[in-house]
């Protein structure tokens, strides 16, 4: 079942799933959402997003589906402009 979420996720632990480039930022081995532990498994691909403003692009998301230990299916994203003190990461939607 395919559940549209849109909200903030924690990264858990202190280990990546991927290694920092300077293309994209490094994924967490693990998420905390609604008291849940969601651990990572694989990236099963990677894409980016972007915005128009006034006449240039930037870059605005960095989306990931991901797979977890419980066979559950992530699209997350790493939002490139949250605001200091809140998590750039959010669970877009998950499949279970």
């Amino acid at each position: 079942m395919r559940r549209f979420v849109s909200r903030p996720i924690a990264p858990a632990g202190d280990g990546f799933i991927t290694q920092a480039t300077g293309a994209e930022p490094p994924v967490p081995n693990a998420f905390t959402w609604e008291g849940r532990t969601l651990v990572i498994t694989a990236v099963r691909r990677s894409w980016r997003s972007s915005k128009a403003d006034r006449g240039d692009n930037y870059l605005k998301r960095h989306w990931f589906e991901l797979e977890t230990s419980d066979g559950a299916t992530l699209e997350v994203y790493y939002d490139r402009e949250s605001r200091r003190g809140s998590s750039p990461w959010w669970l877009y939607v998950i499949r279970e």
